[in-house]
């Protein structure tokens, strides 16, 4: 077709799941010609994204023309703006923001909107808008303005989906009707197995491979989880999982952005454990995904380790302090039932007993049955722009 076909999102700071979508849409709408648009304009090959185009910019350069822009996935539906703009400053600007009285302020360029990454119909007139297993667990937390903003985005929504039940309740209750469908990452080892089995016959996936010959646990935490307390705790329960089960501990960053992942609370992690351990430094998105696939199961605070182990037929656990962990809760509640979904820190251990007993085939026919209820999901959003 020759109406372009704009895929928004968060494909301009390094954030696994969000690097992934693209990939996902490209290989499921192999027709189009895609115009892959963030917030800023970037260039993220070097860690396997997607160069992207500054959305503002593109979108006034294709006024007047017919067009299609799909919401490619994530976290969507509550990410302010002066989060995102947070997110895309280098880290020390970052820090200092946060520092600064009142917490951040900023906007990302050329953005009034209260919600960064929900395209305003206005910006694109005539524009079919959809929603690719979107996600908003703290849509009811919105102030009464942001919340506005984001339903008159949404009724103009010509195809929605949502990825967990929450989000599509929150929705109805402000009359906005969403389907339900997993992440789009769901389908990832169905659609790039071969790719990532290459990245795992090389580079540092494979000397991990090497290192840990018995296998090993793929481990993932926000930075926010490096207090001396914390490590303390985890350390203590992830090396008596690993002398249980022979395993090494591998630490990776789900993300480099800031507010996401960082290597020094790894690496004093890893002085603490008696267990062996690797850092795992690369932030190609295949090369995660690599490690993820050859693990023998994944442990952490992110979604999207979670959803990559699952793709994979592979035992996974989050946790989270209290409450928090949202967005991972709703997401296991909606597909994961029968495997343990997000527990305390001090419960990390016997949870991960648990998971790791669960019979892989079992594991696996879940990650056949949740790649082909996405791509049901998806189908209708295909169909309608192949018309």
């Amino acid at each position: 077709m020759t109406r372009p076909l704009i895929l928004f999102g968060a494909f301009d700071r390094h954030n696994f799941g969000d690097l992934l979508f693209p990939h996902v849409c490209a290989a499921l709408l192999p027709a189009r010609q895609l115009m892959v648009a963030a917030l800023v304009a970037r260039d993220m090959r070097a860690c396997g994204g997607y160069p992207t185009q500054a959305f503002p910019a593109l979108a006034a350069r294709l006024q007047g023309q017919p067009a299609d822009l799909l919401h490619a996935g994530g976290e969507l539906l509550t990410c302010t703006a002066h989060e995102a703009a947070v997110m895309l400053l280098p880290e020390h600007d970052a820090c200092a923001v946060l520092a600064a009285p009142g917490g951040p302020r900023l906007k990302p360029p050329g953005s009034d909107a209260l919600l960064s990454y929900l395209a305003a119909p206005e910006m694109l007139p005539g524009a079919r808008m959809l929603y690719n297993a979107v996600g908003g667990v703290e849509f009811d937390y919105l102030d009464t303005q942001a919340r506005a903003e984001a339903g008159h985005q949404l009724r103009s929504a010509h195809w929605l989906g949502v990825r967990e039940h929450i989000t599509q309740t929150a929705l109805a209750r402000c009359g906005i009707q969403a389907s339900l469908l997993p992440d789009s990452v769901s389908v990832v080892a169905e659609l790039f197995g071969a790719r990532i089995a290459q990245h795992a016959a090389r580079g540092e996936p494979a000397a991990v491979t090497a290192i840990f010959p018995h296998g090993y646990l793929a481990l993932q935490f926000s930075a926010d989880f490096g207090d001396d307390a914390t490590l303390d705790a985890l350390a203590g329960q992830l090396e008596r999982i690993a002398g249980q089960h022979r395993l090494g501990l591998v630490p990776f960053r789900a993300g480099a952005a800031p507010w996401h992942d960082a290597l020094a609370p790894y690496e004093r992690l890893a002085a603490r454990l008696r267990a062996p351990a690797h850092v795992f430094t690369s932030l190609d998105i295949w090369d995660i995904c690599a490690l993820l696939a050859g693990s023998r199961g994944y442990c952490g605070t992110g979604l999207h380790g979670r959803i990559v182990a699952m793709a994979y037929g592979l035992p996974r656990l989050n946790f989270a302090r209290g409450a928090g962990g949202g967005k991972q809760r709703a997401y296991a509640a909606a597909w994961d039932a029968d495997c343990p979904g997000v527990v305390d820190i001090d419960a990390i251990e016997p949870a991960l007993r648990v998971a790791l007993a669960l019979p892989r085939a079992r594991l696996q026919e879940h990650a056949r049955r949740l790649a082909a209820r996405y791509r049901i999901g998806f189908a209708a959003a295909a169909a309608m722009l192949a018309q």
